[in-house]
């Protein structure tokens, strides 16, 4: 099991594979006394939650009309997801008496999480798999693949439950 991790990163996106993750984290790894589980949710900008370019006129229509109304709604609807998400993540933390922090990140969640690897210098990162068949990895894909093979340190995959 790792031992004597400063900072362990764990990506929920609300999948049980991700909150199985967490649970593998805070059952497994230790941390050095001044570590610490950070626990990461990747928000998709509005644009991307609903196929449009940023402000776009839904179901067709110009594209540089802006839509301030719907753009809110979309964000707000994006906010309540995230906050179930963490909120789910932070019980189970609280049922295992587990400490952790939050990182909450609007964008492509293979990007930011690499981001976030390098700036809070990570020494672990956790990752759940949700075990997509070829095909719909081919138009999907892997998030946890494209973090295993893009971040400086190791990635820990957890697979099925825990």
């Amino acid at each position: 099991m790792p031992e004597n991790l400063g900072c362990v990163l764990v990506a929920v996106d609300g999948s049980e594979e991700s909150m199985n993750a967490l649970n593998w984290a805070i059952d497994n790894v230790k941390l050095r006394p001044e570590g610490s589980i950070v626990i990461i949710h990747v928000q998709s900008p509005p644009s991307i939650a609903v196929g449009l370019n940023p402000g776009a006129i839904p179901f067709g229509g110009p594209s540089s009309v802006e839509v301030p109304a719907f753009t809110e709604a979309i964000e707000a609807h994006q906010r309540r997801i995230t906050d179930a998400i963490i909120n789910h993540a932070m019980k189970i933390c609280t049922d295992k008496n587990m400490e952790v922090k939050t990182h909450i990140v609007i964008g492509d969640p293979k990007e930011k999480i690499c981001e976030a690897v390098e700036e809070l210098h990570v020494d672990l990162l956790v990752m759940g798999c949700r075990s997509f068949g070829p095909i719909k990895r081919m138009f999907l894909g892997s998030v946890s693949n494209y973090c295993s093979n893009h971040v400086s340190c190791p990635v820990m995959i957890v697979k099925g439950t825990t």
